[in-house]
């Protein structure tokens, strides 16, 4: 990844972090300051700038697609961010640091952490509504509905749960990085499309090429789970295979899990090729899901 790319990652991901502070409520209570410490933890901001990039690239050029879409990024960080306090809890995968800090149960206690990420599910739906009026909004609310729910996000880390201590099955696995992490980079590319209201066709095309991202993803961070330190990645690593959970590396090595990444890369950008849209800022954002340490 060149430098340059670095600097739009940094400076889109910026730009996120000033609508999401304008966005949720101040910090003048518990729940609201457990909401912000989480939120402002940290993070690349990779679904939400994935958003950002797609509405450029389909968008105008002259920076109103931008403008327009934040909203909808700062909607789908709140939903991630949301995930990620519950999938730290206690009863879920139990884990003391997230994004280098200590998790919002250990700071703030599990009945706020509960709540913390209940409100943040509920003001990004809000978000999309209040700043999308009439039909678009409908739409990206159904959008992020879809995927963060029972048939997406929410659904996906039941079975992975439920997969725990389990015999390897591949098409199991697949399953679950279909519904965990994939749903989300397709409302993250899909709601970059709807921002701009581009046509259903292209939305669908974008939203394609977003599972293959987020298959990537999910495989690197499983890969990263293995190689990686605590350091580099901001939580505990080697608690998958710990925990019994089921990974890719796990079932079919380091090497052949990277392999099968590289061939989602792929396939992410066949897509892209076939939207024949000015893509070069979604290609630099695939070769650094390719590239990623941390």
């Amino acid at each position: 990844m060149t430098g340059s790319f670095r600097e739009v990652l940094e400076t889109l991901a910026g730009q996120v972090d000033r609508a999401l502070d304008d966005l949720l409520p101040a910090a003048t209570g518990p729940l609201e300051e457990a909401m912000r410490y989480s939120v402002f933890a940290g993070g690349k901001r990779v679904r939400p700038v994935l958003c950002l990039l797609v509405a450029q690239v389909e968008g105008d050029p002259d920076g109103s697609a931008l403008t327009r879409a934040l909203p909808a990024a700062a909607a789908l960080e709140m939903i991630h961010t949301y995930s990620l306090i519950h999938d730290d809890l206690p009863c879920m995968d139990d884990d003391d640091l997230r994004r280098g800090r200590p998790t919002c149960h250990r700071i703030h206690g599990e009945a706020l952490a509960v709540l913390a990420g209940d409100a943040l599910n509920t003001v990004a739906f809000g978000t999309l509504a209040e700043h999308y009026p009439g039909a678009p909004g409908a739409r990206l609310v159904a959008e992020l509905a879809r995927s963060a729910g029972p048939g997406g996000m929410v659904g996906g880390q039941v079975e992975d749960l439920q997969a725990m201590h389990q015999p390897p099955d591949q098409e199991r696995l697949f399953r679950i990085h279909e519904r965990k992490t994939a749903a989300l980079f397709r409302a993250s590319t899909a709601m970059g499309a709807l921002c701009v209201e581009t046509t259903a066709s292209r939305v669908e095309g974008w939203r394609a090429l977003g599972q293959q991202a987020g298959l990537a993803f999910q495989i690197a961070d499983d890969i990263l789970d293995v190689v990686a330190t605590t350091a580099d990645m901001g939580k505990a690593t080697g608690k998958d295979a710990a925990a019994g959970k089921m990974t890719y590396p796990g079932l079919l090595g380091v090497a052949e899990s990277r392999r099968l990444m590289c061939e989602h890369l792929r396939m992410a950008r066949v897509e892209l090729e076939g939207m024949k849209a000015a893509g070069g800022p979604i290609q630099a954002f695939l070769d650094y899901l390719e590239i990623r340490t941390s």
